[in-house]
Parts: structure tokens; sequence; C-alpha cells
């Protein structure tokens, strides 16, 4: 959750300070205030390289783009009384303040359902340790709720792997757990609910390094911004890792730096049309994209379309069976005319999924989501923090349904809930024992 630069600062702080010059003024009247934590220096449990590079980065960034930090920059290496006190000064300082951000990088974990960031001192060996040497992540949602802030930002690059899994803390699962954000609150994580993130091999980590340039980025929305930041490292981990947020309704719209003329938005795929006509042949068909934002959003309607492009040759396979299915010749090429024609096909909601761990035994099921990503994430989250890699999404007026016995399972997708389900138990019977349906479900939330 790291990136680069910033052993160079002077030059990219001028390069920032010329840029922040020709914001627009009345994101500087904004009060914007920051806590950002790091730690990496553990004492009993394996340290971390890049989370206190990281915050330190983000706190340089934050620092230009008009956020006052508490404590005046970056808060490295806490132990447990040094992030209660930091925490409570965060709520403090933020009451009448426009905007709170609160940033922490380092390890974190979930007990019983709830997420804990770690101190540099923590060492517990038994559940009821926890909330003694560990920091809530509820606790700084506390800090800011009642503060008048318009917009509420808690950024987690903390998904590592359980550090005391060895040690007796046998509640903990992988991974941080999903939480509901409060009102006007947007959290995100590093990587999905329950996964666990990278940590990074070139001084920072996938997700901090694609986070701290998002942001400089004119005329990116709160939302366009964390949309990016997880195309970013979703990329740059080659699908290994991909970032989530949770948001309740946001009043208004926040930049980190508004648009202006000079520097406007420069993410293509979030505009109404970024195939400008100038840029389109005679035969679109026939001219191959090139842009690395296009190629994203092609990849993001594909998944969305069912299409899985995310697997080896995942993207020339997924094209070819989309031109299969609108008749067009299935060279597997992504070209400007597949994207049009990919945003002028009907709309697909509502989406359901239903996903499996076999290794674990844990399942979730979802329904009545605008999104085939947000479907999957939703039931991913009703894994118990398991990973559950197998998985059926539908959409529309299609249903889903799950058999299983002590020798197979199914899955399985049908136009109606009782013909997904006979097709699941014929299916999963095949391996000569009797199955049961555990789950079913269409679309839209019917055939429960």
């Amino acid at each position: 959750m790291r990136a680069t630069i910033f052993n160079r600062v002077a030059g990219l702080a001028a390069l920032i300070a010329a840029t922040l010059a020709a914001v627009t003024q009345p994101a500087s009247a904004e009060k914007r205030i920051a806590l950002v934590v790091g730690n990496s220096a553990y004492k009993n449990i394996t340290p971390l390289d890049n989370p206190s590079k990281d915050a330190s980065l983000m706190a340089e960034t934050l620092g230009l783009l008009g956020f006052t930090l508490v404590g005046g920059r970056a808060q490295l290496d806490l132990d447990k009384g040094a992030m209660d006190l930091a925490v409570q000064s965060f709520g403090r300082q933020v009451q009448g303040s426009d905007v709170a951000l609160f940033y922490y990088a380092g390890h974190g974990v979930q007990v019983a359902g709830s997420n804990y960031l770690v101190p540099v001192g923590a060492n517990p060996t038994r559940e009821a340790d926890v909330d003694f040497q560990m920091t809530d992540v509820n606790l700084v949602l506390r800090q800011m709720q009642g503060s008048g802030t318009r917009l509420n930002l808690v950024i987690l690059d903390a998904c590592r792997n359980n550090p005391f899994g060895s040690r007796g803390l046998r509640s903990s699962e992988g991974g941080l757990a999903q939480m509901r954000a409060p009102e006007g609150t947007l959290i995100s994580y590093a990587t999905q609910p329950g996964n666990v993130a990278q940590d990074g091999s070139d001084g920072h980590s996938p997700y901090t390094k694609a986070l701290a340039a998002t942001v400089r980025t004119a005329g990116l929305d709160v939302f366009q911004t964390f949309n990016q930041v997880g195309l970013a490292v979703k990329r740059a981990t080659s699908g290994a890792q991909q970032p989530w947020v949770s948001s309740s309704p946001i009043d208004g719209t926040f930049y980190f730096v508004p648009p202006t003329q000079a520097a406007p938005p420069q993410v293509a795929a979030m505009q109404p049309d970024p195939l400008p006509a100038e840029r389109l042949r005679a035969d679109p068909d026939r001219v191959p994209l090139r842009d690395a934002a296009l190629l994203s959003e092609l990849n993001e309607r594909l998944y969305e379309l069912n299409f899985d492009p995310d697997t080896p040759d995942g993207l020339t396979r997924a094209i070819t069976k989309l031109q299969q299915r609108i008749s067009m010749a299935p060279n597997g090429e992504p070209t400007e005319g597949l994207l049009l024609r990919l945003r002028k096909m009907e709309d697909l909601k509502p989406w359901g999924s239903i996903v499996y761990g076999p290794d674990s035994s844990k399942w979730g099921i979802s329904w009545n989501h605008a999104s085939r990503r947000a479907a999957v994430a939703d039931a991913r989250g009703n894994c118990a923090g398991a990973k559950c890699p197998i998985e059926l999404s539908f959409y529309g007026k299609s249903c889903g349904a799950f058999a299983i016995s002590d020798k197979s399972w199914s899955l399985v997708q049908r136009d109606s809930v009782q013909r997904a389900k006979d097709a699941a138990l014929d299916e999963c019977g095949k391996a000569g024992k009797a199955c049961r349906i555990i789950g079913s479900v269409c679309a839209d939330g019917s055939g429960r």
C-alpha cells in the first residue's frame, strides 16, 4: 500500500504546489483534517517494511492538498497509548471541519467480526486481550460522528495476514471484516473484505502508491478517485488484489483537487464519451484500443456482462465469447467498435451471486445488486472471512441454486428457481450421494 517518490520531495512538492495554485479557490476554504498513522517497527510480531514509508508519503501528499495533519506529520510506530491519544486528538480537531480523513498503514486484524489496528507493542495471546492492546476501528468512526463534517474518509491499508494466527488468537480471520459506513462516511480497504493485500516490494504498497498518485488528479470526485485507485491496483497486481469501498450516501461532491479548465479529469472511462469523434476511424471494428483507460473500461464492461477477462488469456476469450453472442467475427481483438457496442448494450440489473470455498466449506449468497461486482462482494462478505473463489453470478430474471453432499457440490443457473434447484440436485447427485439445496435465489431476490 505504498508509493515511491517522496525521497526527493522538494521537486515534487514544487510541481504539486504549482498545480494547486491553478485550482479554483472553494477547496482552499474547506477545513480538512487528517490523521495519518503508519506502524512498521513491531516488537512482538514480524515487522513490516513499508507502512511507515507509506504513511509519510500520504502525509506529504495530503499536506500539499490542503489537509491539516494531526501532530503536523505522519504518526509513526505508535504503541497503544500513543494511538489512543492520536485518535482522541483527531476527534477534537475534526469538530466543525468540512472533511475528516483517517489513514492507517500497518498490521490490522479482524476478531469476532470487528476490525482492530495493531500498535507496535501489541502481544495478545487470547481474544480477551484484544480490546486492551489494539485499537478498534469503530473508535475512529465514533470520533468522526457528530463532528459536523460533510465527509468522513477512513482509509485502511491494513489487510494483511493475521500475525497472531499461530500464537493463540484463534478467532482472528485473514484480512479485515466489512463494516457499515456511518452517515456521510466512505471506508476504503486496500483489498476486498476478508482478503489479504500485498505489502509491496518497491518501498510502497500497491494501494498507497496508487492512492497517492490518484488524489493529485484534478477533477476526480471522491467516488471516481477510489474507483481509479482500485483499477490501478488491480492492474498492478494482475488482479490478485482488488480494493474495496463501503459508503453511505454523501451530500454534495468532494474533490481532492477540484476541476479546472487547465487540468480536466484525466480518467477517460468516467466521461460520457471518452472516444471522441475525431479519434474514431471509418471502421472502428478494425481499430485496436491502445489507451490504458479505455482497455480498463472494456475489461470492466466485459466482467459486468459475465464474460471474465481476468484469467490467463481471459481478455481474448471473453471478447471472443461476446463477439459470438452478438454475431461479430470471433477474433478476440479489443477494438473501438467493440467498446462502443458494449456501451449500448442493455442494462443487466439486478444481479445475484452465490460463492463457495471448497477448502473452508464456507459459502455466501446475495441478490438485488446494481452490478455483478457488488453482488459478488456482498456474497463473499457472508463467507465469514474465508476466501470463496468459486462464483456463480446471474442477472435479470435468472436464478441460481447451490446443492451439496459430503462428496460433491454444484452451482447451477436457470430461468426459474425451481429449475435451478432441480438442475443443481441432478448435477450434484452424479457422484452417487444424496444432495440437498443449501442456497437458492433469483437475481431480483425472489425464490429464497
